[in-house]
């Protein structure tokens, strides 16, 4: 009987993870055909306008889904994620201050990237600190919330000493969009994407123990230091190229590895991780579909904030102990 229902959930989780792949590429060729068919049948348009918006919503969401993956899993907080944690906040403020101060016309290039890099660094080396002081989920959470505040007065601030156009630019950036997407950001996406799904597979096991609590996870012989900084340090990577180029995006971190864990009925990251992956992707080019079709275009941050604050909300009233 057990070996049954093993049998049985196993194909189960194949159909799962077939229905995911699936998804993604029914939605991927739904985008395709909307733009063959939306009149834009230049070969310059296709090459360098459309397609790399595509591309772009696919790593974006792929990358951000697996950042609250990591943070979720290290500091053992269901909400945790990017965004939440303050550190999407502290990319938002670096690219910001780069794009305010140098005078430039629009937040593109690999120096608005590290900038953003480095805002998300030094918000992910205050929560670091803060998380080894407190071990209370709620209270860390509260803080991740309470930094995201700070940072977001901050850039408030430099709104007032900037120029018209830079602050008209920031203020369409700051809603989202993947329409001015190009190559040379898509590369670098698919760069920190690369590297972020390096290092979560790398540290699959030790994300499993750490689940346990460190001190579990230190007599099993895991590096939770190290496992940790890590981990952050490919979430900053990650949130960074996606914010640089396409806003401060927020709930796919937190949506996407919910929905993973729900259909693949384990806590596993050999399972979760690719999962997880897939799920971001689905939602980010989904967010993009919903935005393009409607008759007029939505900022893709509130269009992933109407898909994502319900699901977050439903994880608040179902473990009320968090």
């Amino acid at each position: 009987m057990i070996a049954v229902f093993l049998k049985f959930a196993a194909m189960k989780r194949r159909r799962n993870i077939a229905a995911y792949i699936a998804g993604i590429l029914i939605l991927t060729v739904m985008s395709v055909a909307d733009l063959f068919c939306g009149g834009y049948a230049g070969q310059e348009i296709m090459l360098n306008l459309r397609l790399p918006r595509i591309a772009t919503a696919l790593l974006a969401g792929a990358a951000l889904a697996l950042s609250g993956a990591q943070m979720q899993s290290i500091f053992r907080n269901p909400l945790a994620d990017p965004h939440i944690m303050g550190v999407t906040s502290g990319a938002a403020l670096g690219a910001a201050a780069a794009t305010m101060f140098s005078g430039q016309t629009s937040l593109t290039g690999i120096s608005i990237a590290a900038s953003a890099f480095i805002g998300a660094l030094c918000s992910a080396i205050v929560i670091l600190y803060v998380s080894r002081r407190f071990r209370n989920a709620s209270t860390l959470l509260i803080f991740g919330i309470m930094l995201g505040f700070i940072v977001n007065a901050i850039v408030t601030i430099l709104q007032f000493r900037t120029d018209a156009e830079s602050l008209k630019m920031f203020y369409s950036w700051s809603a989202g969009s993947f329409s001015t997407s190009t190559w040379q950001q898509t590369g670098i996406m698919a760069i920190a994407l690369l590297l972020g799904t390096v290092t979560a597979i790398s540290n699959r096991k030790g994300l499993d123990i750490i689940l346990f609590g460190d001190e579990f996870a230190y007599m099993a012989g895991a590096d939770v230091r190290k496992i940790r900084i890590s981990a952050l340090l490919s979430c900053c990577i990650m949130t960074a190229a996606v914010t640089a180029f396409c806003g401060p995006l927020g709930f796919v971190g937190i949506v996407a590895p919910h929905i993973a864990r729900a259909a693949s009925g384990t806590s596993s990251h050999r399972i979760i991780l690719p999962m997880t992956l897939m799920t971001g992707a689905i939602i980010s080019i989904g967010a993009d579909l919903i935005s393009r079709i409607s008759p007029s275009p939505l900022p893709i941050a509130s269009t992933m904030a109407l898909v994502g604050i319900p699901i977050v909300l439903y994880i608040i009233i179902k473990r009320p102990t968090l």
